[in-house]
């Protein structure tokens, strides 16, 4: 007869037990206290009035945000469910159990101040080894807001409803004065139905507000662009005498398009086309991931749904970054962040770019591939940054030089780093953290969201490290 271990649930302990007992020395829950506790932490235990009920420990509260997010549990309803439910959580919250309003609402009370503990994680990944950074990859994920695209509405769809309800609001005052008149009954609630449409009416008048102020600023920027493009083209005719090469710049239209849409939901948020086909309601998530460490070094988040506007402004905010980590030595970019400024911008700043002109074709013959070839033929396809201008003049020294190292066996070799790179921490986000979706709304508060993810990432992949 098998015999088997004793199930005893209900023999007490001799002694006391203590949480330290509770997780392997090497777990991630303890690591990721380890790292808060080197926080300075002092500006948010200073902004407690000291009022009313005893409030939690900051640096509890941070702790379970940042495991929380790093386990791909990221609701507060959630997490104050696992402090009950498990040891990791409830060894962090040290046995007690914050409800989920505290957690919410510590977490939207303090988002910008959490996004500032990003160049502080990077400056203790930097004492536990982390080199100077050298070459990085940068790119882009769309990750959808908390938002429905179905409560989106397009500028031609919110004309005609405004319209309708418009002739239905006179048409209600209008059975309201006969029944005055005539005092009778109407057969409808004439105020009430009056009063939902004209609150129905409101949000529309704002919606086509916004859509034509979005289209204001996109056709300001378009027209300053425009005329740069051809003042050079002008100036170039007038030099040489002879009319300019290239496709004329189109001159853009002012006003919004019929399809231009608003969301009820978010409105900051943007219909964008994503991956494998079809459009959600989304933000456009950046991240440039170190090349050695694999640490996330720079993030944003845009609501422009192209990369080519996101290079700089990412960049940018790696000047906040600790000393050493500020200017990498060589940004690897796909073809989506390709142009002439993009390209004279990371020159300008000691950046070598390294951006593919337009997407290579598979099978490249073996001596092409191993830079055997004196004249390397072109081999992309669609190509989105040209050689050429708009304004018809040959690209600079800068986008020639970076051309002619993308041809090389060493650019190539150097280029190809960025997908085995940056495409894993995007899928490790998305699979592995679960993050899909934002939980909050409005484009400020969903970047202080998308740094609290990436700083989650960061410490998990410290951890990673520190335990290999």
């Amino acid at each position: 007869m098998t015999r088997f271990q004793t199930v005893d649930r209900a023999t007490p302990y001799i002694l006391p037990q203590s949480i330290e007992d509770w997780l392997p020395e090497d777990h991630l829950a303890r690591f990721v206290v380890e790292v808060v506790s080197k926080l300075d932490l002092a500006p948010l235990r200073a902004s407690y009035a000291g009022r009313g009920s005893t409030p939690y420990d900051p640096g509890m509260l941070l702790s379970l945000l940042f495991y929380g997010y790093a386990t791909g549990v990221r609701s507060s309803r959630k997490i104050e469910a696992a402090t009950h439910d498990s040891v990791a959580f409830r060894y962090i919250a040290a046995n007690s159990h914050p409800d989920h309003d505290t957690i919410a609402s510590f977490r939207l009370r303090f988002l910008v101040e959490i996004g500032e503990y990003f160049v502080r994680i990077l400056e203790v990944a930097r004492e536990t080894g982390m080199r100077q950074v050298g070459s990085v990859s940068l790119d882009g994920t769309k990750v959808r807001a908390n938002a429905s695209k179905h409560r989106a509405m397009s500028y031609r769809h919110a004309r005609k409803i405004r319209e309708q309800l418009r002739d239905e609001v006179d048409e209600l005052l209008r059975m309201a004065e006969e029944a005055d008149r005539n005092e009778k009954r109407t057969v409808i609630d004439v105020p009430a139905e009056l009063k939902r449409r004209e609150k129905r009416l409101d949000l529309i008048e704002s919606a086509v507000k916004e859509i034509e102020r979005r289209a204001a600023e996109t056709y300001r920027m378009e027209k300053e662009e425009y005329d740069g493009k051809m003042a050079v083209r002008e100036k170039k005719e007038k030099t040489t005498g002879k009319k300019a090469k290239g496709k004329k710049p189109a001159e853009p239209k002012p006003g919004p398009g019929d399809t231009d849409q608003v969301n009820f939901t978010d409105e900051e948020s943007r219909i964008m086309p994503v991956s494998g086909g079809g459009f959600e309601q989304a933000y456009n998530a950046q991240a440039v991931v170190d090349n050695a460490g694999r640490l996330i070094v720079g993030t944003d988040l845009g609501h422009t749904p192209v990369d080519r506007q996101a290079l700089q402004p990412v960049l940018e905010a790696m000047k906040r970054n600790p000393e050493g980590l500020t200017t990498p030595e060589t940004v690897l970019a796909d073809a989506g962040y390709c142009s002439k400024q993009n390209v004279e911008y990371c020159v300008e700043r000691g950046i070598e770019p390294l951006i593919s002109l337009g997407r290579e074709q598979h099978n490249i013959p073996l001596l092409e591939r191993c830079g055997g070839d004196s004249e390397p033929v072109s081999r992309t396809k669609e190509a989105s940054c040209p050689t050429e201008s708009d304004s018809g003049q040959t690209a600079d020294n800068s986008m020639d030089r970076m051309k002619a190292r993308l041809k090389t066996a060493g650019g190539r070799a150097e280029y190809g780093k960025r997908k085995g790179v940056v495409e894993p921490v995007f899928g490790i986000i998305k699979e592995v953290l679960n993050f899909r979706r934002f939980l909050l709304r409005g484009l400020k508060k969903a970047k202080g969201e998308w740094t609290l993810v990436c700083m989650a990432y960061n410490v998990k992949r410290m951890h990673i490290i520190r335990t290999s």
